[in-house]
């Protein structure tokens, strides 16, 4: 199986900046997707980011211009740095990795979540 640990996540005024970090352990011996998704109350779970493993990148339009995922396969971790950040990003982020196994089979993990507070 796959741990995934995260960090980063605090409380921060708007136009702040924060970088969110996800290191990955375990049985990963295939190709990865990592990604972060976030979580407000009451609304669906969203993708903010991914970067695969051929290193191409996709954002949510929200954040586009304003966060930068990153990743460093060497330590099987993935980094979001946020910038101008706005009280609509308030929520729980949580980390993602999709492996890719056997018979192209698709396993996902999920981090515990971080929570990140946008407020004056």
């Amino acid at each position: 199986q796959v741990q995934l640990v995260e960090s980063g996540g605090g409380l921060v005024q708007p136009g702040g900046s924060l970088r969110l970090s996800c290191a990955a352990s375990g049985s990963i011996f295939s190709s990865y997707a990592m990604g972060w998704y976030r979580q407000a109350p009451g609304k669906q779970r969203e993708l903010v980011a991914i970067v695969t493993s051929a290193d191409t990148t996709d954002y949510a339009d929200s954040v586009k211009g304003r966060f930068t995922i990153s990743r460093d396969n060497a330590k099987h971790t993935v980094n979001l740095q946020m910038n101008s950040l706005k009280p609509e990003d308030t929520a729980i982020y949580y980390c993602n990795v999709r492996l890719t196994g056997v018979l192209n089979m698709v396993y996902t993990y999920w981090g515990q979540g971080t929570q990140v507070t946008v407020s004056s």
